[in-house]
């Protein structure tokens, strides 16, 4: 079967997006340590890895980001006060470009035809998200081994996500649940640490908003059950 590198927060998107390729391809998740505040997409990440029939994980330890990042966003810094509504604080300078070299690499070096993203169409306000940048960014990749691949050494890669699909975050929960039934309710959005998702900051917002629009029941446990 074709090979596809995922990159694998835990994360709700990226776990339906993973589940959703599972069907086509061999799946090979990379997860990244790079500072951020939210621990549990990891232990999330670690769950999903079986349940998706992963070929293998890698949990990738960069959280000397943190330190380079500063104060240039809340995901990382614990002392910014967290946004419940989308805020330019929140998005991580190019985190996706990092993310996605490195997967990039390994693709090239599994052979893999495709990496993958969970990005989807309600990712607007995300520069490094929208098919403009995913498009430039794997042209970029495949010119960085245009010899390789033009002596077939190596193979060209596609970058790929929902959103250059034109696949909206309702629609991916809906792909998730025909595949993996409840357990997406397991899967971790929340920018906060603790052990409960807050229910609150604009990640949580967008993940109710999300089960509201594919008409799915919420069995999401939050820390706090009002409504918005």
């Amino acid at each position: 079967m074709k090979k596809a590198v995922m990159v694998f927060s835990g994360g709700i998107d990226s776990v339906c997006a993973a589940a959703h390729l599972s069907e086509q391809f061999d799946v090979y998740g990379i997860s990244f340590l790079y500072g951020q505040r939210a621990g549990p997409e990891i232990e999330s990440a670690k769950y999903f890895v079986d349940k998706i029939g992963m070929k293998q994980h890698h949990i990738l330890d960069i959280s000397f980001m943190e330190s380079l990042y500063g104060k240039s966003n809340v995901l990382t810094d614990s002392k910014l006060s967290m946004p419940e509504t989308f805020d330019y604080s929140i998005v991580v300078p190019v985190r996706n470009a990092i993310f996605l070299s490195i997967s990039s690499a390994w693709a090239f070096s599994l052979g893999a035809e495709l990496v993958a993203y969970g990005a989807h169409t309600g990712d607007t306000s995300y520069p490094d998200c929208r098919p403009v940048f995913t498009d430039a960014f794997e042209n970029a990749m495949n010119l960085g081994e245009s010899d390789g691949i033009s002596s077939g050494i190596r193979r060209p890669i596609r970058i790929w996500s929902p959103y250059k699909e034109g696949i909206s975050k309702s629609t991916l929960l809906k792909m998730g649940l025909d595949a993996l039934g409840d357990d997406i309710f397991l899967t971790w959005s929340c920018y906060s640490g603790g052990d409960k998702q807050c229910g609150r900051c604009e990640s949580c917002r967008n993940r109710k908003n999300a089960f509201n629009e594919a008409h799915i029941q919420d069995k999401t446990i939050y820390s706090t059950s009002s409504d918005f």
